[in-house]
């Protein structure tokens, strides 16, 4: 007799085919039969009568890379559904380094992932930060070399193209991380030091990451003023190298782009049509998150992070950083002149020095306290030491519902999970789609939307063995009721728990039970090739 059975759910089995109603078993971490009601037996049963049962659902951009070892419930994710995150994102994380890299992106990171006290960095290879993983987290964990640690640590910060020995060395540290089980690379290139990188070392290390059967994950080089520019550079990247393609939090922001994600999704399915392999992710709301001092020009970040808090006390940088953000739009706002009312402080380092700010835009703030508002945005990011994080109010609905029902569209929270205030996505987004585009707006059929959310994203991670309710299949499941599943993370109380979802099931282990998070940790690090745990 297996171990636990779910008696009559309906089953949306992440196929996109229609519902069925079912008993499902499980044993051994598997899914061991799925049939008829009625005619299966369990030691323990879930009586699932009006329940939806579902894979659990892939995060195909999650910044959990710290988090996953320092929150071991992490309710935001468990309470979602989520079973699988994918980390190393945006071309910045935590491995591969060597002590220096690694001082430099923990302060870079701050904004992102904080800094804990005490806590115990005892990698530095890729292997080895999946094995730190494999000590038992809330949820399953697919890593990404990011480019530009990578960078970092074989060229340094410097704004400068690399040299043919320092393309060399990371090639081989990026294929040295794609054989410890790294199921692709991804890029940051409005961040330092990945923005400093030209066309041709992408496409030559995305050579190698296609060696290994992974994929190339950029955020590539505007979301605003260049936005379909940066788009077509990275699929001609992909075409030339032969690696796949995952865009991330694939999105077209700012005023410029209003109405413009029909180009988008154009330029997607000639590229799909012509051979290249195209999915992406994105996240239901409007607003993005990200680190302050991104919003900088990049040649402030050349040299590293001592030399961009040197030249933020430079009265010449600080006069030609406010002319490019005000009036030129600088690379790291995308291009367009900055709208210091979009921009809202969510997150500080220091909040004895920048915790008044929190929750406020910079120009409001800044007319608070009497002072322009680009003094007060330098200010802030001098005092934070590069700790804070903002949010930026950016977005266009219509562009959202447009790039959601792409047929090669994966869902992705892009979650910043730390901070006094931080973007809801990071516990809203899944529940959102079902509560707002399944259930109130119609823009996605049930089936179609939890077919976004795991087969999808598993067959981009060359995953066998998840993503599909069947025999055999991973036991990653997720049990909701379709009428009551809703998201109440709001930017006001952004860490509200969803409602109506009643289990969570990771590699078979219930981590979610009647709504409430127990102690579990079954996940573990996957790794590219390997279908179930290595």
């Amino acid at each position: 007799m297996d171990e636990l059975l779910i008696r009559g759910a309906l089953v949306v089995d992440g196929s996109g085919a229609p519902p069925f109603e079912a008993d499902v078993t499980i044993g051994a971490g598997h899914i061991s039969a799925v049939d008829r009601p009625g005619t299966l037996c369990g030691r323990r049963t879930i009586a699932a009568d009006g329940l939806v049962l579902s894979p659990g659902f892939v995060d195909m951009h999650a910044h959990s890379d710290l988090l996953l070892l320092t929150d071991h419930r992490h309710t935001a994710k468990v309470a979602q559904g989520v079973t699988t995150e994918v980390i190393g994102q945006d071309g910045l994380s935590y491995a591969p380094v060597d002590d220096r890299t690694l001082r430099s992106l923990r302060t870079q990171l701050a904004g992102w992932n904080g800094d804990p006290p005490g806590f115990d960095w005892n990698w530095r290879g890729v292997g080895e930060y999946l094995a730190r993983l494999d000590r038992g987290i809330a949820v399953n964990a697919a890593y990404l070399v990011p480019h530009g640690a990578l960078r970092m640590l074989c060229v340094g910060s410097e704004n400068r193209p690399a040299s043919r020995t320092e393309l060399a060395r990371m090639r081989h540290e990026l294929a040295r991380g794609m054989s410890e089980g790294a199921f692709g690379m991804s890029s940051g290139l409005t961040y330092a030091p990945g923005m400093y990188a030209t066309t041709s070392e992408l496409v030559t290390l995305c050579e190698v990451v296609a060696e290994y059967g992974g994929y190339h994950c950029p955020h590539h080089r505007s979301y605003g003023a260049g936005a379909l520019a940066g788009y077509e550079e990275m699929i001609r990247i992909s075409r030339q190298s032969g690696c796949a393609l995952h865009l991330a939090h694939a999105t077209v922001n700012f005023e410029v782009n209003r109405g413009r994600a029909p180009e988008l999704l154009a330029m997607l399915d000639e590229g799909l049509d012509s051979g290249v392999g195209i999915t992406m992710d994105s996240y239901p709301y409007l607003a993005g998150c990200t680190s302050l001092h991104a919003l900088l020009p990049s040649w402030m970040f050349g040299g590293g992070v001592e030399a961009t808090l040197r030249r933020l006390s430079d009265p010449d940088s600080r006069r030609r950083v406010l002319r490019e953000m005000e009036f030129e739009g600088s690379d790291g706002a995308h291009g367009v002149p900055i709208d210091w009312s979009a921009i809202e402080i969510n997150g500080v380092r220091h909040p004895d020095r920048t915790g008044h700010l929190v929750g406020r835009d910079i120009a409001t703030a800044a007319e608070a306290e009497g002072v322009p508002p680009g003094k007060l945005y330098l200010d802030t990011l001098l005092a934070d030491e590069l700790g804070s994080s903002c949010l930026m109010h950016v977005g266009h609905e219509e562009n959202v519902r447009a790039v959601m029902r792409h047929r090669m569209h994966t869902v992705g929270s892009d979650g910043l999970l730390l901070g006094e205030r931080p973007h809801p996505r990071g516990w809203g987004t899944f529940p959102r789609y079902l509560a707002r585009y399944v259930r109130e707006l119609g823009l996605l059929d049930l089936p179609e939307c939890i077919r976004h959310m795991t087969s999808t994203p598993a067959l981009r991670l060359g995953l066998s063995d998840r993503g599909l309710v069947r025999r055999g299949m991973v036991a990653d499941l997720v049990l909701f009721d379709p009428e009551e599943i809703r998201d109440n993370a709001t930017f006001e109380r952004p860490r509200a728990q969803p409602s109506g979802i009643s289990h969570v099931m990771v590699n078979g282990v219930p981590v979610l039970v009647n709504g409430k998070r127990n102690d579990a940790t079954p996940g573990r690090a996957l790794r590219r090739g390997v279908g179930a745990i290595a």
